[in-house]
């Protein structure tokens, strides 16, 4: 039986692929100061623009959890055509959407049982995701069922390298992902943070530094120790929040590494940039 193969908008990818490849967007809310907002799928760099413009100027930025409910409403109308779904959603280690999704699949299962909808736990966001999408799409044209590109994702998921850096720790720690003294500090000293999501899934820092440049060349030296020297196709991903100065240095640094190796960029969604805030510079690659 075929499948489709869907994200949510906390992942970023390659547009032109998620078009071609017929990828379906579970949408996410969002707020900016008192006003509710929905993404549907990738924006432009100029929707981002405006975006991060309004951090800066103040704007408060949030964003709200997916339901069981949203999830069945999303997800029937292709159970109901008997289409199997593969999904792959946001991180069990940032967010219950993981959670939500797994008791709407096992209520969808109750009330279509020729069809599934499979939810695999990325362990990552932004541009993980879309490394996750472009191998699951590799996989099925490749003819493995949709049970075993969900095996071969596992797998994938284990590989995942996704550093970056943030201007300051003010955005995460309204969200709750760091202490309010550790963003203190870092703020005040003009302290760079560097952050990875690690194997569980889970933000955590792992390193500062003093200036922009030095935190840049940090995160090139974790990828050049980490990155994998088997070309298996898989992209790496440039993402920057509104802060094309860095993913441009970032792009050109690691195009000296890989010369031969396919490098995208993207713009931060607004469901993540709306907890790192403008000024993130990130690189995402399957590692060793």
């Amino acid at each position: 039986m075929d499948y489709q193969i869907f994200m949510d908008v906390s992942g970023d990818v390659d547009p032109v692929l998620a078009k071609e490849e017929n990828i379906g967007c579970v949408p996410m809310q969002y707020t900016v100061g008192e006003e509710m907002h929905t993404s549907y799928g990738p924006e432009t760099r100029e929707f981002m623009k405006v975006f991060y413009d309004g951090q800066r100027n103040g704007d408060l930025t949030q964003t709200t959890q997916i339901t069981p409910f949203n999830y069945t409403e999303f997800f029937t109308p292709y159970l109901k055509k008997g289409i199997d779904c593969l999904y792959i959603c946001l991180s069990s280690g940032l967010s219950s959407t993981y959670q939500s999704a797994l008791l709407a699949a096992s209520e969808l299962g109750d009330d279509f049982p020729d069809a599934r909808l499979v939810v695999l736990d990325s362990r990552s966001a932004t541009a993980g995701i879309g490394l996750v999408l472009e191998r699951a799409v590799k996989n099925k044209k490749a003819g493995l069922t949709i049970d075993e590109n969900f095996v071969a994702l596992e797998e994938t998921v284990k590989k995942l390298k996704i550093k970056f850096m943030v201007q300051n720790l003010t955005y995460l720690r309204r969200g709750g992902r760091v202490g309010a003294a550790a963003a203190t500090v870092a703020n005040v000293l003009d302290i760079k943070p560097i952050l990875e999501i690690n194997e569980e899934g889970k933000l955590v820092t792992i390193n500062k530094k003093r200036g922009n440049k030095q935190t840049l060349n940090t995160l090139l030296q974790y990828f050049e120790d980490e990155r994998s020297f088997e070309d298996n196709g898989d992209p790496i991903y440039i993402v920057d929040s509104d802060s094309p100065e860095f993913s441009d240095y970032l792009y050109d640094e690691v195009r000296k590494r890989c010369p031969n190796h396919e490098i995208k960029r993207t713009s931060l969604s607004p469901i993540i940039g709306a907890h790192t805030g403008p000024g993130l510079g990130a690189v995402c690659h399957i590692g060793k």
